[in-house]
């Protein structure tokens, strides 16, 4: 089904940890923060600190519009004690805590990019892998986003799925989603591991 509205591209990855201080991966998320924008794709991330934060602030360098979804029950909930950024054009405050603001944040998305990350982005790329959501790896980004093909088909004994696309480059990364995001549209069913009546196809796209 052809999008009649704009793309909207989630931001997930490390809020905390080892990779929030690689000068490497920070600079990729304010990339791929400038890409969305000057795409003119509507940004949404976690409203949460870290990586997703530097690609919101490079969103904002091209006066991109930027949506957070916030764990948080209330603005001042959301800055003094989950004592996260607010420089978003809009925060929805979903009372909801972290894992399930994942699924609305996940939901809200047409495609999911992955940057960095730990057990936490594990979790997104989890719910958004069995929803059958178009993926964006960050590659050379460190975390979990070095490790999905290893993590999807040799511990999960899983296949990478044709709507999951990798790159180290956030531009390129983009162009690859452009294309996937109009080829496999989201399926019906909310779980993916339910076979759809028209399901995507095995055969990976070459990219």
């Amino acid at each position: 089904m052809a999008h009649h509205h704009k793309l909207k591209i989630g931001v997930m990855g490390s809020a905390s940890g080892p990779q929030i201080e690689d000068p490497v991966a920070r600079e990729k998320a304010r990339k791929l923060g400038n890409e969305i924008a000057k795409r003119g794709y509507i940004f949404i991330n976690g409203a949460c600190p870290g990586l997703p934060n530097d690609a919101l602030l490079g969103a904002k360098e091209f006066n991109g519009f930027t949506v957070g979804i916030s764990p948080a029950f209330s603005e001042y909930e959301h800055i003094n004690e989950y004592k996260s950024p607010h420089a978003h054009n809009m925060i929805i405050y979903t009372g909801l805590g972290f894992m399930e603001r994942d699924i609305i944040n996940i939901r809200s998305s047409d495609a999911v990019v992955l940057i960095g990350g730990g057990i936490g982005t594990l979790n997104e790329f989890t719910i958004a892998y069995d929803e059958g959501r178009c993926i964006g790896i960050v590659t050379n980004s460190g975390g979990i986003s070095n490790n999905i093909p290893h993590v999807v088909q040799e511990l999960c004994q899983r296949e990478m799925p044709p709507n999951l696309v990798m790159d180290d480059d956030p531009a390129k990364l983009l162009d690859k989603i452009e294309i996937v995001v109009k080829a496999y549209p989201i399926p019906i069913k909310e779980d993916g591991r339910i076979r759809d009546a028209h399901p995507v196809p095995k055969k990976r796209a070459e990219m």
